[in-house]
């Protein structure tokens, strides 16, 4: 067999698909660790840990800066990054978004970490602003909930309890008995840092840098743009407001 037709009957038996993002759709792609409670048992902090903190903030940033988003979140392992609706990067084949957004964030905490992680990826589609805006409402209300569920397990688990022990107690239990807990043992939840419990959000911004210009020989200032981490957002229905900042058209 000539190399020509060898290599077309292998390539034919090359799987993909070609789906593509629907034309007009407002993007979102979320990244979650794979097996991170288990990564994270015996390396951070419990519940929380201020550098898998900054190791999260850095990942996200490489995919906003990567992938040239508008804005990403980040709360316990995982990321979601907005993109516009006239966004077209690789044409936008759904099968190189969710594989190279997955190998972006791998990439970005192996190297910062100094060891290796995976994370898988996904993409959300939203027809219109209020959709996008419900979306990371959504996800903040989850990360409200993992830090309240997640101070509670793990204060009872350093005092004493088992892994059984304390899942049983708050098993099915309420809000406001978790706050409780945490209460009668030292912690009030809303001093906690804002960052533990609204996650964190990331755009970009402009900022003016000074230079100087040799041949006019003269001080001359330029726009240049940066990110932004912001560890105090909102919540409710003013971070709907926050979110709507990045959705004009």
């Amino acid at each position: 067999m000539d190399s020509d037709n060898f290599e077309k009957k292998m390539r034919s038996l090359e799987y993909f698909h070609s789906l593509r993002l629907l034309p007009g759709a407002w993007t979102v792609i979320r990244v979650d660790g794979r097996s991170f409670s288990r990564f994270t048992e015996s390396r951070f902090e419990k519940p929380f840990d201020r550098k898998f903190h900054e190791l999260m903030v850095q990942t996200a940033k490489a995919l906003l800066e990567e992938l040239q988003g508008v804005y990403a979140y980040t709360e316990s392992d995982e990321i979601s990054v907005l993109f516009d609706p006239e966004w077209d990067l690789f044409d936008r084949s759904l099968e190189k978004i969710v594989s190279i957004s997955a190998s972006i964030a791998s990439t970005a905490f192996t190297h910062a970490a100094q060891t290796i992680v995976n994370f898988d990826s996904r993409v959300w589609l939203g027809a219109n602003k209020s959709q996008v805006i419900d979306y990371f409402r959504w996800r903040q209300a989850d990360a409200t909930r993992c830090a309240l569920n997640g101070w509670s397990y793990w204060t009872l688990r350093k005092s004493g309890k088992s892994v059984t022990e304390a899942t049983t107690t708050l098993e099915n239990q309420s809000v406001a008995f978790k706050n409780e807990l945490l209460f009668q043992n030292g912690i009030n939840f809303n001093d906690l840092p804002t960052w533990q419990r609204r996650g964190v959000g990331l755009y970009w911004e402009t900022y003016e840098k000074e230079g100087f210009n040799p041949i006019e020989n003269k001080t001359v200032v330029t726009k240049r743009r940066r990110i932004k981490v912001d560890d105090e957002l909102p919540m409710k229905e003013a971070y709907g407001e926050f979110i709507n900042l990045f959705l004009d058209d």
